[in-house]
């Protein structure tokens, strides 16, 4: 019980660690929180910073939720809950005491576990989330798209904690794409320039 408690505890102290702010500071000379939309992620990093710098944050927080897995794996085994510990991996990015709780929307961190668990269906959902950025230029929309078809899958085929963990978590993306949502609806969400111009 100890370990796990420990465990739980290292998870959401890692997911705590603000990347975005730290790169930002130390980088730039730049608090991104003040700037775009705020948020301590890859999408906001990236168009305050920059793309190679929003690449670096995008990795460090998926390293976040992958090594939370991979370290509980190291001290427990293959035990049938560590989900558990990539779940407070999320929750630490979300609402980071590092940086008074005020983080990301935890895609990136999530994506990790996705990987770790579901290989297969993360690469599909790589691809559909690139689709609908050259199509639709929005990230937000994306996020909730990839978040809604692996809850959907994990409802239909997953197994055990696994099922419940990560239906949760991606129900909890989505909710943090509210704001994005009603942007969505407004028709004034920032639009990737990877967007595909079909009027050319």
């Amino acid at each position: 019980m100890i370990n796990i408690i420990s465990l739980i505890i290292f998870s959401y102290l890692l997911g705590s660690i603000p990347f975005a702010l730290i790169i930002g500071k130390i980088f730039f000379r730049t608090d991104i929180r003040n700037l775009g939309s705020g948020n301590l992620g890859t999408t906001n990093t990236m168009r305050i910073l920059g793309r190679k710098a929003g690449l670096v944050v995008f990795f460090l927080d998926f390293a976040k939720g992958y090594l939370s897995l991979k370290f509980a794996s190291f001290i427990l085994g293959d035990v049938d809950y560590i989900i558990i510990f990539g779940a407070f991996a999320m929750i630490g990015h979300m609402f980071p005491i590092f940086a008074n709780f005020r983080g990301g929307k935890s895609v990136a961190t999530g994506s990790s576990l996705f990987v770790y668990f579901y290989p297969y269906l993360a690469l599909i959902l790589i691809v559909v989330f690139f689709v609908n950025l050259l199509l639709t230029g929005y990230v937000s929309l994306g996020s909730i798209i990839i978040s809604a078809i692996g809850s959907a899958y994990i409802t239909l085929y997953g197994e055990g904690m696994y099922r419940f963990i990560l239906v949760a978590m991606c129900v909890l993306v989505i909710y943090m794409h509210r704001s994005n949502i009603k942007r969505i609806l407004n028709g004034t969400e920032n639009v990737s320039k990877l967007k595909i111009n079909f009027r050319r």
